[in-house]
């Protein structure tokens, strides 16, 4: 979702109409809703896209948009692929779109990844066959800031420099390329939000099937279920910082009443006279008795 769309909800979320429909109108496929549905039931634009990206032809089976992997462990944390694609020798595809750098960390292509391969092997099956896994991210800003418009990772080993081989690949898309070529042009399209500005015809079509006919409602409707996560998820982060700020007022008051109750005590034996402890407190004598009272001390007779 893109930081506008996200500013909006933050005021509105999502509930009124209008503003989501200005929403979709300004979207571009690097907005994770309209991405997911145009890739993610359209078996077609996804082969479109990997054909460019991967640079070869590529023969998709199956193809869904959000797809949740859950994680196994309890309270482990599971992932939503943006686009989540299996080709034809049963390599699995991970297609993902981010607009800032946020979330953007290295080790998320790590764990991705090994959240796929995870669902790959069934009880019995050997290491062996396992199948390749592609995780791609494709970035609004150039994230080595090289100006290539790919960067591939794969393992190697140090000291002789040779590809690993484990089948796993992570792919970023520098989504600022501008070349004169296939991704230069795509990644052109990507940055469209009206659809008779897309180049490729396939997309074109595609992204006006959400924006401008029958797929408009289906485009609304996963807008109006992003405000209302993230309207959840904001009003969580709302409780978890309060109970942070609460809990650190508690703790300092903690403290605070300890320190008192230690002048109390050392005012009790004598150790000090009240109105220097009234003193430090910047309280009366008056309202040092009364204090040590409540607490259950006393001012020793005389003092």
């Amino acid at each position: 979702m893109s930081g506008e769309t996200k500013e909006v909800l933050d005021s509105n979320y999502g509930q009124n109409d209008v503003i989501i429909n200005r929403l979709i109108d300004k979207m571009t496929l690097f907005d994770d809703n309209l991405m997911s549905l145009v890739f993610g039931q359209n078996i077609e634009t996804t082969e479109l896209l990997l054909r460019v990206i991967m640079e070869r032809d590529i023969k998709v089976i199956d193809v869904r948009g959000q797809d949740e992997l859950k994680n196994p462990m309890i309270g482990g944390r599971c992932i939503t692929l943006d686009v989540h694609a299996i080709d034809v020798d049963g390599r699995h595809i991970d297609i993902e779109v981010q607009i800032n750098a946020e979330g953007s960390h290295v080790r998320r292509a790590r764990y991705h990844s090994s959240m796929m391969d995870a669902r790959m092997l069934k009880e019995g099956q050997e290491f062996k066959e396992i199948k390749d896994s592609y995780v791609i991210f494709i970035y609004d800003h150039d994230k080595f800031r090289k100006g290539l418009p790919f960067y591939h990772i794969q393992r190697r080993v140090d000291e002789t420099g040779e590809v690993f081989g484990d089948g796993s690949h992570i792919i970023y898309v520098n989504g600022r390329y501008e070349g004169n070529d296939d991704i230069g042009r795509m990644m052109r399209d990507f940055h469209q939000c009206r659809p008779e500005q897309i180049e490729s015809e396939t997309l074109s079509k595609a992204v006006a099937y959400y924006k401008e006919k029958e797929g408009r409602g289906a485009m609304s409707e996963a807008v109006r279920q992003y405000a209302m996560e993230y309207a959840k998820e904001y009003a969580k982060e709302y409780a978890k910082e309060y109970a942070k700020e609460y809990g650190e007022e508690q703790k300092q008051a903690g403290i605070k009443q300890g320190e008192n109750y230690m002048l109390y005590s050392l005012v009790q034996d004598g150790d000090i006279n009240p109105e220097k402890a009234a003193g430090r407190l910047e309280i009366t004598v008056d309202e040092l008795r009364h204090q040590m009272n409540e607490a259950g001390y006393q001012i020793p007779t005389g003092a």
